[in-house]
């Protein structure tokens, strides 16, 4: 039977690591009940287990903004984990708070850079959690002495917006984000638009057009003109300033921009899992695999 000084010890380590208590006994046992030593040994453990996790596909978790209230700086990030359990639970939330404070600190270049700066948390938190995590992608935003930031966040941090305007109108630029949270735009202006993004819509439209009836006796400048004109209606839609305003559907953006005589300098808008594929698993299926 276990001494109490070593009962002790498994509890000491199972609240420093998270880790399941036959993996502390065993982690001090193999180094003579030494806390530290055990510590590291279920960290080396927990990178190994981590490597396996590597092919899972981690599509769920939680975006965030955080910002500076001294500096005026402002962080908006997407950390994932493989299932809406964890991601609605209190250690991997604390995670991400974790995450965005040390990108705020440290003002990593690239996203390389943050993963580096935060590998270690990241470790211990897959030791603890049993997932695979990732810090999927974060910007920081630097907002100048005459310019504010606008945060939203919506359901909880399945979308996370942060909009930096001219000006000092807090309360608009939080307003403005709800807007960018609902319709999702892709630029501030039409000519943000990249011209291949353009030319390719441009290119679907003329193949559209030959089998269109309707346009199949228009003269070569007028299909031009209306060619060009359904490009803009789809494109358009992805523009910030050409969108109805959320809160007054009867202006566009920038009417609503122009009364409040400001502009919008950028804007940054996470929605989690955006472009991942995710695995749909059949669950009843593996429960029986493992029976076998």
């Amino acid at each position: 039977m276990a001494s109490k000084n070593v009962i002790e010890l498994i509890k000491q380590l199972r609240e420093r690591t998270g880790a399941g208590m036959m993996d502390c006994k065993t982690a001090l046992e193999a180094n003579d009940l030494d806390l530290d030593k055990a510590t590291d040994y279920l960290r080396e453990k927990g990178i190994a287990k981590a490597a396996k996790k590597a092919e899972r596909i981690a599509a769920e978790g939680l975006s965030d903004v955080k910002l500076c209230e001294k500096c005026g700086k402002c962080v908006v990030l997407e950390v994932n984990c493989e299932t809406d359990f964890v991601a609605r639970g209190d250690d991997f939330k604390n995670l991400v708070d974790e995450t965005a404070h040390l990108l705020l600190k440290n003002e990593p270049k690239n996203l390389d850079e943050g993963k580096e700066l935060t590998k270690e948390l990241y470790t211990e938190a897959t030791i603890r959690i049993g997932e695979k995590l990732d810090l999927r992608r974060f910007d920081l935003l630097k907002p100048s002495e005459n310019q504010v930031v606008g945060t939203y966040i919506h359901m909880g941090g399945k979308i996370a917006v942060a909009v930096v305007i001219e000006g000092n109108d807090k309360d608009f630029a939080d307003q403005l984000a709800m807007h960018i949270a609902a319709n999702a735009p892709k630029y501030v202006n039409a000519s943000d638009i990249p011209a291949d993004v353009v030319e390719k819509e441009t290119a679907i439209q003329i193949e559209a057009s030959k089998t269109d009836p309707k346009l199949s006796n228009k003269p070569e400048n007028i299909l031009r003109n209306i060619i060009k004109g359904k490009v803009d209606k789809i494109l358009f839609e992805s523009v910030l300033s050409e969108q109805n305003y959320l809160l007054d559907d009867s202006k566009k953006v920038s009417q609503v921009l122009s009364e409040n005589k400001t502009k919008v300098v950028q804007f940054v808008r996470y929605q989690v899992g955006e472009g991942i594929e995710k695995r749909h698993d059949d669950f009843a299926k593996e429960v029986m695999e493992q029976a076998k």
